[in-house]
Protein backbone atom coordinates (compact mmCIF):
# COMPACT_ATOMS: atom_id res chain seq x y z
CA UNK A 1 0.00 0.00 0.00
CA UNK A 2 1.59 3.13 -1.22
CA UNK A 3 -0.10 6.44 0.35
CA UNK A 4 0.16 9.90 -1.82
CA UNK A 5 -0.19 13.39 -0.44
CA UNK A 6 -0.65 16.54 -2.80
CA UNK A 7 0.32 19.70 -1.65
CA UNK A 8 1.63 22.98 -3.16
CA UNK A 9 -1.87 23.82 -5.07
CA UNK A 10 -3.72 27.31 -4.85
CA UNK A 11 -4.74 30.27 -7.05
CA UNK A 12 -2.08 32.10 -9.52
CA UNK A 13 -2.90 34.10 -12.35
CA UNK A 14 -2.66 33.56 -16.40
CA UNK A 15 0.50 32.80 -17.63
CA UNK A 16 2.47 32.49 -13.98
CA UNK A 17 3.92 29.58 -11.73
CA UNK A 18 3.31 26.91 -9.39
CA UNK A 19 4.58 23.90 -8.07
CA UNK A 20 3.10 20.79 -6.41
CA UNK A 21 4.42 18.20 -4.91
CA UNK A 22 3.75 14.32 -4.22
CA UNK A 23 4.93 12.69 -1.32
CA UNK A 24 4.59 8.93 -1.29
CA UNK A 25 4.88 6.70 2.03
CA UNK A 26 6.93 4.16 -0.50
CA UNK A 27 8.49 3.53 -3.48
CA UNK A 28 6.73 3.23 -7.09
CA UNK A 29 7.78 2.46 -10.23
CA UNK A 30 5.84 4.59 -11.87
CA UNK A 31 4.02 7.72 -10.27
CA UNK A 32 1.58 10.22 -12.51
CA UNK A 33 -0.12 13.55 -12.38
CA UNK A 34 -3.44 14.02 -13.20
CA UNK A 35 -6.10 16.34 -13.27
CA UNK A 36 -9.88 17.09 -13.29
CA UNK A 37 -12.17 19.94 -14.10
CA UNK A 38 -15.89 20.60 -13.04
CA UNK A 39 -17.72 18.51 -15.38
CA UNK A 40 -14.81 16.84 -17.43
CA UNK A 41 -13.30 13.25 -17.08
CA UNK A 42 -10.13 13.22 -15.23
CA UNK A 43 -6.84 13.40 -17.47
CA UNK A 44 -3.16 12.50 -17.63
CA UNK A 45 -0.76 15.43 -16.83
CA UNK A 46 2.15 13.26 -17.45
CA UNK A 47 3.88 10.58 -16.01
CA UNK A 48 7.49 9.33 -14.36
CA UNK A 49 8.96 6.05 -14.41
CA UNK A 50 11.32 6.68 -11.00
CA UNK A 51 13.75 3.90 -11.83
CA UNK A 52 14.89 5.04 -15.78
CA UNK A 53 13.61 8.84 -14.88
CA UNK A 54 11.70 8.48 -18.19
CA UNK A 55 9.54 11.13 -18.52
CA UNK A 56 6.14 11.61 -20.64
CA UNK A 57 3.86 14.34 -20.93
CA UNK A 58 0.59 15.18 -22.44
CA UNK A 59 0.08 17.09 -25.20
CA UNK A 60 -2.00 19.79 -23.73
CA UNK A 61 1.03 20.56 -21.04
CA UNK A 62 3.96 19.71 -22.97
CA UNK A 63 6.72 22.36 -22.70
CA UNK A 64 5.23 24.25 -19.52
CA UNK A 65 4.98 21.34 -16.91
CA UNK A 66 7.83 19.64 -15.75
CA UNK A 67 7.98 16.42 -13.77
CA UNK A 68 11.07 15.83 -11.50
CA UNK A 69 11.42 13.38 -8.54
CA UNK A 70 13.70 13.62 -5.50
CA UNK A 71 13.86 9.69 -4.76
CA UNK A 72 15.62 10.37 -1.50
CA UNK A 73 12.31 11.81 -0.23
CA UNK A 74 9.99 9.56 -2.96
CA UNK A 75 8.50 12.72 -4.04
CA UNK A 76 7.73 13.91 -7.34
CA UNK A 77 6.93 17.30 -8.24
CA UNK A 78 4.80 18.74 -11.15
CA UNK A 79 6.38 22.48 -12.41
CA UNK A 80 3.94 24.51 -13.99
CA UNK A 81 4.99 27.34 -16.14
CA UNK A 82 2.95 29.64 -18.02
CA UNK A 83 -0.33 28.70 -16.82
CA UNK A 84 -3.40 29.22 -18.24
CA UNK A 85 -7.03 29.48 -17.19
CA UNK A 86 -7.52 25.84 -18.99
CA UNK A 87 -5.43 24.74 -16.50
CA UNK A 88 -7.82 25.30 -13.38
CA UNK A 89 -8.33 22.04 -12.03
CA UNK A 90 -8.31 19.28 -9.06
CA UNK A 91 -4.87 17.80 -9.58
CA UNK A 92 -4.17 13.94 -8.16
CA UNK A 93 -1.20 11.88 -7.77
CA UNK A 94 -1.13 8.28 -8.64
CA UNK A 95 0.61 5.10 -8.99
CA UNK A 96 1.41 1.74 -9.58
CA UNK A 97 -0.62 -0.55 -11.34
CA UNK A 98 0.35 -3.48 -13.62
CA UNK A 99 3.88 -2.93 -15.58
CA UNK A 100 3.70 -2.07 -18.93
CA UNK A 101 0.22 -0.62 -18.70
CA UNK A 102 -0.68 2.44 -20.26
CA UNK A 103 0.64 5.32 -18.66
CA UNK A 104 -2.17 7.41 -19.88
CA UNK A 105 -5.00 5.57 -18.84
CA UNK A 106 -6.27 6.73 -15.05
CA UNK A 107 -7.83 3.34 -14.80
CA UNK A 108 -4.39 1.81 -15.12
CA UNK A 109 -3.37 3.10 -11.79
CA UNK A 110 -3.96 1.86 -8.32
CA UNK A 111 -3.06 4.38 -5.65
CA UNK A 112 -4.01 8.05 -5.71
CA UNK A 113 -3.72 11.20 -3.56
CA UNK A 114 -6.79 13.28 -2.37
CA UNK A 115 -5.80 15.86 -4.40
CA UNK A 116 -5.09 19.72 -5.05
CA UNK A 117 -7.16 22.40 -6.22
CA UNK A 118 -5.31 24.80 -8.74
CA UNK A 119 -7.29 28.15 -10.10
CA UNK A 120 -6.07 30.27 -13.01
CA UNK A 121 -7.49 33.24 -13.17
CA UNK A 122 -7.46 36.02 -16.27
Amino acid sequence: QVQLVESGGGSVQDGGSLRLSCAASGSSYRMGWFRQAPGKEREVVGVIYTLSGTIYYADSVKGRFTISQDKAKNTVYLEMNSVKPEDTAMYYCAAGGTTGSAWYEALNYVYWGQGTQVTVSS
